[in-house]
């Protein structure tokens, strides 16, 4: 008996052995919606044989909350810009090895020290665009909108979508009243709240959404929402009545980076990954995938003319020049999220 049980014993511990040397090494991406090209996971998987486990989120404070509870392991997360620089300022992020990231010099030259993350430490650039307003043309007077105000226009009852998003709702509305997006001032927050609760009680407001936007306008089910412009080019590719403006007024113009976590548990794989996304070629196929501008300009040149020379792929500089970048305002955040709640009570 006791021989039977050396010898189960050995060959328990032969088994155990056998199924840890054959576990595949993964990592764990913590990514938007609709935000990467699956053929390009698939691609990464069978060139370095890391396994990649996709999670999705929808907003930025969605993301950020899930990250700064712990709880779970992500090894790389994709948060736009001025998430990346409130995760800095809270210590959550491991610093990059550009050693490893051989693709980095691949992005264009104002994104390599951007504000948010000097130096680029901490991140990476993936995406980059502007919020802006989709509509249909057979559905708005004259055919066109410039301004702001067409989305509190009271001809277009129950014909509205709005972003459920603090930063981007509050910020067009706080641009279309002329205050800066990133007002720290109770009163113009204030006044971008009561904008949008007129908005909403004068019946101009059919819901607010994040990705389902993009499907309702694309099956004619309102006449303009609230966009990134990534998700316009989606909708115009469907439903061709369907036009992008970035109002006069001005607007948010983004960045969304890759980071590493400091819970992450394969940190040489997330650099693997990053340096993979940051491939030209791999680059332009989730660039022409999602429909969002690629600031690496080795993919630019793999991309379609047509595509390349979009305005809404690729604003004019005079829009840009009329857009601000979004920033951290971790210290007056209850303020925001108090206001955001008053905006969207029933």
């Amino acid at each position: 008996m006791k021989k039977l049980s050396l010898l189960l014993a050995a060959l328990l511990l032969t088994l155990a052995l056998t199924g840890c040397s054959s576990a595949k090494e993964s990592i764990t991406v913590y990514n938007w919606e609709d935000y990467i090209c699956p053929e390009a996971l698939d691609l990464f998987t069978e060139e370095t044989g890391i396994e990649v486990k996709y999670v999705r989120f929808t907003t930025n404070e969605e993301m950020y909350i899930k990250l700064s509870r712990g709880g779970s392991s992500y090894d790389v997360a994709f948060p736009s810009d001025y998430m990346i620089e409130r995760m800095i300022a809270n210590d959550m992020l491991m610093e990059l090895d550009h050693s490893a990231l051989s693709n980095f010099t691949q992005n264009a030259q104002w994104l390599q020290d951007p504000d948010y993350d000097r130096g680029s430490r901490y991140s990476a650039p993936y995406m980059w665009g502007t919020v802006g307003i989709l509509y249909n043309t057979k559905m708005v007077e004259g055919g066109s909108i410039d301004s702001w105000g067409a989305m509190w226009d009271t001809q277009y009852q129950r014909n509205v979508l709005m972003m459920d998003s603090v930063r981007d709702s509050l910020g067009v509305t706080l641009c279309y009243l002329g205050y800066d997006l990133n007002t720290r001032e109770l009163s113009e927050l204030e006044a971008a709240r009561d904008k949008l609760v007129e908005q909403r009680e004068s019946g101009v407001l059919l819901a607010y959404g994040v990705d389902e936007i993009k499907d309702k306008m694309a099956n004619n089910e309102a006449a303009m929402g609230l966009v990134w412009s990534g998700d316009a080019i989606t909708s115009i590719d469907i439903n061709p009545d369907l036009a992008y403006c970035v109002p006069q007024e001005g607007s948010n113009i983004w960045v969304d980076g890759m980071v590493i976590p400091k819970t992450a548990k394969n940190y040489e794989g997330a650099l693997k990954f990053i340096n993979f996304m940051m491939r030209p070629d791999i680059a332009a196929m989730n660039s022409e995938y999602i429909g969002y501008s690629t600031p690496n300009q080795g993919a630019l040149e793999l991309l379609d003319d047509e595509l390349v020379d979009d305005p809404t792929f690729n604003p004019s500089q005079d829009v840009i020049d009329r857009c601000t970048f979004f920033h951290d305002v971790a210290d007056v955040i209850d303020m925001y999220d108090r206001i955001w709640v008053e905006v969207t009570a029933n």
